[in-house]
């Protein structure tokens, strides 16, 4: 069966984008050509998983990253998958495949200093964006919220007079985060701009574009990289950075690890503990502070 064929599908099934299309057809491309060039033959299809486990032994001795092969493996199980729902193969080769191991990238939060200078200096309030730009940035930080529940907050989720937030995280689950009082004047702020807005499309939800549409998670993302990129040289801006950098700045300032926990919203302290690897300068400093031995 020929790639268009199943261009086609991703692009019109799966709704996928152009360029995830072609980066899926690249890979699968790049499998044609090892086959081409180590088994005299271009068609994909007719292998086992013994090729398929030469092509990723032949990647990995090019200096080809972990994440790069799965993501290539990934590319070529959905080819398979493909096929087996068009009949077209009986038995997928890449069944009992496991993905090769990723060590995890360090991550390192805004620095506190990062987030004075946003949250006093680079935002004018003198419209609606600045308006809610500012209340975006100042409750992702305060709360540590995901970027999606960010975007589904509804108004009535907001509750300044009991100082906590309701939110709708993963699986439907609901948690309710407290609210720092400086809270309120960012809001109060951001609703007044928001009142005067001509046409609002939902009224239940908290964040709209100018043009009163739900914010999607894009523009966030913009937003928060906009700012952060002026006052930190980190190659990453992004509201995850900054969801990293609540939860740090928490354990920083001694919160316990389950009480951060409860507040990211995660089943296991397992998802908590990834942060803490920022916080072990500070620890350091306690411990040669502390410690008996260490007493000059």
């Amino acid at each position: 069966m020929s790639f268009k064929t199943f261009s086609e599908y991703l692009l019109l099934e799966k709704k996928y984008s152009k360029h995830t299309v072609l980066a899926y057809t690249r890979d699968i491309e790049s499998f044609q050509y090892f086959l081409k060039q180590h088994h005299n033959s271009e068609n994909v299809s007719e292998v086992g998983y013994s090729e398929i486990r030469q092509w990723i032994v032949d990647l990995v001795d090019n200096n080809i990253s972990n994440r790069t092969i799965n993501r290539k493996i990934s590319s070529l199980n959905t080819y398979y998958k493909f096929l087996l729902k068009t009949e077209d193969i009986l038995v997928n080769p890449l069944k009992q495949h496991k993905a090769l191991k990723i060590g995890k990238k360090v991550q390192l939060p805004f620095s506190e200093t990062e987030l004075k200078t946003v949250l006093e200096n680079s935002i004018e309030i003198n419209d609606f964006n600045s308006a809610r730009n500012q209340f975006i940035i100042e409750l992702f930080y305060a709360t540590g919220i995901r970027r999606i529940e960010l975007v589904n907050l509804k108004v009535v989720d907001v509750d300044m007079n009991n100082n906590q937030i309701k939110v709708l995280g993963k699986r439907n689950k609901e948690r309710y985060i407290p609210l720092i009082s400086s809270l309120s004047k960012s809001l109060n702020g951001y609703l007044e701009y928001r009142k005067r807005l001509p046409v609002i499309e939902d009224s239940e939800l908290l964040f709209l574009t100018k043009n009163g549409l739900k914010i999607y998670e894009k523009l966030v993302y913009r937003i928060i990289n906009k700012y952060f990129s002026e006052a930190s040289t980190k190659a990453k801006c992004s509201p995850h950075v900054l969801r990293h950098s609540f939860a740090t700045h928490l354990l920083n300032q001694g919160a316990d690890l389950n009480t951060v926990k409860e507040l990211l919203g995660h089943t296991s302290l397992a998802s908590t503990q990834v942060y803490t690897h920022s916080s072990i300068n500070e620890l350091k400093k306690v411990h040669a502070k502390s410690h008996p031995r260490n007493q000059r």
